[in-house]
């Protein structure tokens, strides 16, 4: 399970509220969205750490 951190963020209100209707437009909540929208800029970027596959050799045993 990844950890998770709480994080005080100031934003605009017309940007909060378009990302709420995105957010219930999706069946998200407004946390998990913003998550979401943050995790594919990162993703998109290539600034997330590599997670290993399923079968890639780092989970293979000796």
């Amino acid at each position: 399970m990844s950890l998770k951190k709480s994080y005080p963020l100031r934003i605009n209100a017309g940007i909060l509220a378009a990302v709420q209707r995105w957010s219930d437009d999706e069946l998200r909540s407004l946390n998990a969205q913003i998550e979401y929208v943050l995790r594919e800029a990162l993703r998109r970027e290539g600034r997330l750490p590599r997670t290993p596959e399923p079968g890639d050799q780092a989970d293979q045993g000796p």
